[in-house]
């Protein structure tokens, strides 16, 4: 067997290259969004032409990166939605629910305090963990029926 998994959420922490690195020799395949912030941001105007209004710079963006992150999250196995202790990842929770919306497999990742305010996004996960490496445990016993 073979997973393909998204890893969608907050850019600001090393949560990614944790798994990456913890899934090293497991037939797993990895994709996820832009994580370049300043690249994400002005994909839009970079590729299509500047925009004056703030709103149409940010439009343009979200539009093109949405064809990424629709086919990526499409392709998924499973999809994996981290949300960091900082700023207020609506992306994050987007993809969360595009990917409940589509059926897939999904992993929430957060600490104990966001349980309240994502409490419909847990409700909607296969698995609510609080670390990368309990992730990487989910993905073993997925693929093996091995427990850490």
């Amino acid at each position: 067997m073979h997973l393909n998994v998204y890893l969608a959420g907050e850019i600001h922490s090393d949560w990614r290259e944790r798994i990456v690195a913890g899934a090293d020799g497991l037939a797993v395949t990895f994709t996820g969004p832009v994580t370049d912030h300043a690249a994400s941001d002005d994909c839009g105007v970079r590729i299509l032409g500047a925009e004056d209004n703030k709103f149409w710079h940010d439009n343009k963006g979200a539009r093109l990166n949405a064809i990424r992150t629709r086919k990526a999250l499409e392709e998924a196995d499973i999809v994996v939605v981290r949300f960091g202790e900082k700023y207020r990842q609506w992306n994050a929770a987007f993809d969360a629910g595009y990917a409940a919306a589509l059926g897939k497999s999904l992993v929430v990742v957060h600490g104990p305090e966001h349980q309240h305010a994502l409490k419909e996004v847990d409700a909607a996960a296969n698995a609510v963990a609080e670390t990368p490496e309990q992730v990487v445990a989910i993905l073993r016993y997925t693929l093996h029926g091995t427990l850490p």
